[in-house]
């Protein structure tokens, strides 16, 4: 007679049940999340306290918090509350299910010019918001760009904002910030640069990379990558319409001075074919007091979290999951593409999966960090754009089955696909690491791939 079967139960923290990782990155991780009192569905940034305070990340912190609650756009990811254990930080933020718009490149190829000109008009409609509340991104690309389930964009990740209130004497920044290949020219010159002109920059990297499925300014040596963006030194793809390559040219100038701006692109012919405006919140006070709560030693407005065995998976969880559930998915076949992740079912007990996949890791070079039914993998070796990492998770669909998941966490994700290419170093490392453990699993008798 078998033993009986403990029913699995979720993780809650406050008023919140987490779900599944949504995403993964060095310093945090972003949760599903369900409001049990409403319902909503809410997305939650969980941070390690201890590591914000060890790396002094608070000041970071509190501006990233602080600028999301000032803007109040339908193109700008909203921010509900934020919240602390005694161990972690979470900020609860509005729930965009479409995904990153650089999926969109990932799965298509380059977008038709119609559609990025739509989202390139709801992405300058969001950038004119927050310059008009003296709020400067400095970190504008696909990556931070998500879909809400209505194609609606929205702009996320101000943890490298500026206010207004931060610029010197002589009325420009001075911190040199952003993703490489998307920085203004005068960001790079180190001499001081306009918030507002530098976010226009990276705006019309953006369009570029909608529209062509690649980027204008891109090469593996650093100062040849600096050159070329410095002389604004790029190609059109013939397929480009003179009026998209007239407002391109004019706003990749890599003379700030001189760079068409926000109020100017709004009277741009080609840009004002689909224009529609958008209508922000009424102005509200914002309060900063949980904020203030989170960072202090009070222990009065701290929040519990309870965490026992591996996430369940509901049936509507699973059938979402269900189009890369086979490994064959794990590349794309007409783009050849590295998928950014990969699944499998085992019937095989939660712990006995941890170890085999620890198991089989260790061996092909990888750095192995876990905590309770997830693991964090680091590749020892170094690639063209350093580590590969990938995130694990183990979830319980059944008493009986179980379903693990594997994420690629590490490195910048444009460079990623590139880089993951059929014969090249990192396709071969994430796709026989996969196969590996998932050989190793089969052996046993104890595993079956989901169909």
């Amino acid at each position: 007679m078998s033993a009986k079967k403990t029913p699995a139960t979720r993780t809650r923290v406050g008023r919140y049940e987490l779900g599944r990782t949504l995403g993964e990155g060095s310093f945090a991780k972003v949760k599903f999340a369900k409001n049990v009192e409403t319902g909503d569905n809410v997305a939650i940034k969980i941070l390690d306290r201890d590591q914000v305070f060890r790396h002094k990340m608070v000041e970071h912190l509190k501006r990233e918090i602080s600028t999301m609650k000032l803007i109040k756009h339908p193109n700008v990811i909203k921010i509900f509350e934020v919240m602390a254990s005694k161990s972690k930080i979470y900020i609860v933020l509005e729930f965009v299910g479409g995904g990153e718009l650089f999926d969109q490149i990932a799965k298509y190829g380059r977008l038709k010019e119609d559609d990025a000109g739509r989202y390139f008009q709801q992405l300058i409609n969001a950038v004119d918001y927050c310059h008009s509340r003296g709020v400067y991104h400095r970190d504008l690309k696909p990556e931070n760009l998500l879909l809400d389930s209505f194609g609606v964009l929205k702009v996320s990740d101000f943890g490298l904002s500026a206010f207004s209130q931060q610029v010197r004497e002589d009325g420009l920044l001075h911190t040199t910030c952003g993703t490489p290949n998307y920085v203004a020219p005068e960001v790079l010159n180190d001499k001081g640069y306009d918030g507002t002109a530098s976010d226009v920059w990276s705006c019309g990297v953006i369009l570029f990379v909608l529209m062509a499925g690649y980027l204008p300014f891109d090469e593996p040596n650093l100062m040849a990558l600096y050159r070329k963006i410095c002389k604004a030194d790029f190609t059109f793809p013939s397929y480009f319409s003179p009026g998209a390559k007239k407002l391109i040219k004019r706003v990749l100038d890599p003379n700030p001075l001189t760079r068409i701006t926000i109020p100017e692109i709004l009277e741009d012919e080609w840009f004002k074919k689909w224009y529609k405006p958008a209508y922000s919140e009424e102005e509200q006070n914002v309060n900063l007091d949980d904020v203030d709560a989170v960072f202090n030693d009070s222990e009065e407005h701290l929040v519990t979290e309870r965490k026992e065995r591996p996430v369940s998976m509901n049936a509507f969880e699973l059938i979402s999951r269900s189009s890369s559930f086979n490994l064959e998915n794990l590349f794309e076949k007409q783009k050849g593409l590295v998928k950014r992740e990969t699944r499998f079912t085992s019937q095989c007990p939660a712990n006995e999966i941890m170890s085999k996949i620890e198991e089989t890791a260790k061996p092909l070079g990888f750095n192995v960090n876990k905590r309770n039914y997830k693991m964090k993998l680091k590749g020892d070796k170094t690639g063209r754009k350093g580590h590969l990492s990938v995130a694990t998770e183990v979830f319980e669909v059944a008493p009986s089955l179980h379903m693990v998941e594997l994420r690629k966490t590490g490195g910048d994700t444009l460079e990623f696909h590139k880089a993951c290419q059929p014969f090249s170093f990192f396709s071969f490392f994430l796709f026989f690491f996969s196969l590996g453990f998932i050989w190793l699993l089969r052996k046993s008798g104890k595993i079956k791939e989901v169909k």
